[in-house]
């Protein structure tokens, strides 16, 4: 996230936005910049690829299946309005990798592991992060829990692109802390994530196509 963040202060919020008084390390500016480019990425690529996903590859023959709920799709992206008290917990996390507390790296020959090892890497992060978050999603689905937390992400039967951010926030954290822990465990080229970041975004809409 230290790339977009960087980007960011060097085109827009250092020249446009924030006072010189406020330079680019401050712990409170970049809180404050990383909650409100998690939460405009996370709308933009929402609505973007689940629009593209609705209108290009959604059957929409199946809005005639009798559990195709009324005014399902506008009630659907009703709950992207958990997005900002989902990326609460998620802007720490981005906070402590831009602090240089993770394992991500800039330079691959900074590392042992060379361009054999962000290509692994790539595999790794996929196998890592579905193989958790398959426990979590069921562990959502145990008794205590799915009723109060997961079943609203559930009362879509016959789904559309729109439900895949349609979830209770502290589901949708949780279903979200893999990606997040990987880089934490293991090392991961920044822009390697950055692409697998967005990748799995992408891959959360059309899945629910």
């Amino acid at each position: 996230m230290d790339l977009v963040l960087d980007y960011a202060d060097s085109s827009i919020l250092t020249p446009y936005v924030y006072p010189a008084t406020w330079p680019e390390n401050n712990a409170f500016r970049q809180i404050i910049s990383l909650f409100v480019i998690t939460n405009l990425g996370a709308i933009v690529l929402y609505f973007l690829f689940a629009t593209l996903s609705y209108y290009l590859l959604f059957d929409h023959k199946l809005k005639k299946h009798p559990q195709f709920l009324e005014n399902q799709v506008q009630r659907e992206i009703k709950h992207v309005s958990a997005l900002p008290l989902i990326s609460i917990p998620t802007v720490a996390i981005f906070f402590a990798e831009v602090r240089g507390y993770s394992k991500l790296y800039s330079n691959i020959e900074d590392t042992l592991y060379g361009w054999l090892g962000m290509v692994f890497s790539m595999f790794s992060f996929l196998f890592f992060t579905d193989m958790c978050i398959y426990w979590i999603h069921r562990f959502l689905h145990h008794k205590l829990l799915y009723k109060r937390f997961h079943k609203p992400h559930h009362m879509w039967k016959i789904t559309t692109p729109f439900a895949s951010h349609a979830f209770h926030p502290l589901d949708g954290f949780l279903q979200s802390v893999p990606y997040h822990v990987y880089p934490f465990l293991f090392p991961l080229h920044k822009v390697t994530y950055l692409g697998l970041y967005v990748f799995v975004n992408i891959w959360s809409i059309s899945i629910h196509d």
